[in-house]
């Protein structure tokens, strides 16, 4: 090996040793990375945790419709809680919570968990959600479990686009369009093949059917959405 390489790998192993001491420094306990938090909310009262708490507004900036409460809630002690409420402190939104199946309270099992948002879960709908959050803002979320009490937390409030759009809410209703025809078309053209004349005359409307043209037709078709 020449001069010149073995100055270069003397080099780099002091360079190595230097990270791995600085490493060591800060691997202890109360190291800085061991403090770092999730983004998504979180909070923990007596048995119970929220976990990954968001509201999640329509996909489009800008678009009317509800917003919803996403989270998961886990239970930790041995008797069942149910969570009879969800409110947004400092908002006038009111959220309409509805268990998976069914009617009735949402229940968080002894030793298990729900999860609030999604396809086949609970749900915690937040009426007239865009009058009342907005994207990039952060909205004070309380769940009231029935033995544990108001479990209060700041959750972020995104729209339902990429990882949050299948917990995202539902699209409101679009508005039918103005103009539809109120029934069939008025009237049969006028006049009869003269008589005399062999086979159906040539040109004419079938009989009962709405003439070229004829006004009364929808220039489009109300436009659907597609839908813890």
């Amino acid at each position: 090996m020449s001069r010149s390489l073995r100055r270069g790998a003397l080099a780099a192993t002091a360079v190595v040793f230097s990270i791995a001491s600085l490493a060591a420094c800060g691997a202890g306990q109360d190291a800085q990375t061991l403090q770092i938090k999730p983004d998504n909310a979180a909070a923990t009262k007596g048995e119970i945790e929220v976990q990954n708490a968001l509201v999640i507004t329509q996909g489009q900036k800008g678009e009317k419709g509800p917003a919803v409460v996403s989270a998961t809630v886990f239970n930790n002690g041995t008797k069942a809680e149910t969570v009879d409420s969800i409110t947004l402190p400092g908002s006038k939104g009111k959220v309409a919570l509805k268990p998976a199946e069914g009617s009735g309270k949402v229940t968080v099992p002894a030793l298990g968990y729900v999860v609030i948002g999604g396809k086949g879960n609970a749900s915690a709908v937040i009426e007239d959600g865009a009058a009342n959050v907005r994207d990039g803002e952060v909205q004070k979320v309380v769940f009231q479990l029935s033995s544990t009490g108001g479990v209060e937390l700041e959750a972020f409030v995104v729209p339902a686009t990429g990882p949050y759009a299948p917990f995202g809410p539902t699209a409101a209703p679009a508005t039918a369009p103005s103009g539809s025809p109120s029934g069939a078309p008025s009237g049969s053209p006028s006049g009869s093949p003269s008589a005399g004349a062999s086979g159906a005359a040539a040109g004419a409307t079938p009989s009962g059917s709405p003439s070229a043209g004829g006004a009364g037709t929808p220039s489009g078709s109300p436009s659907h959405s597609a839908g813890h």
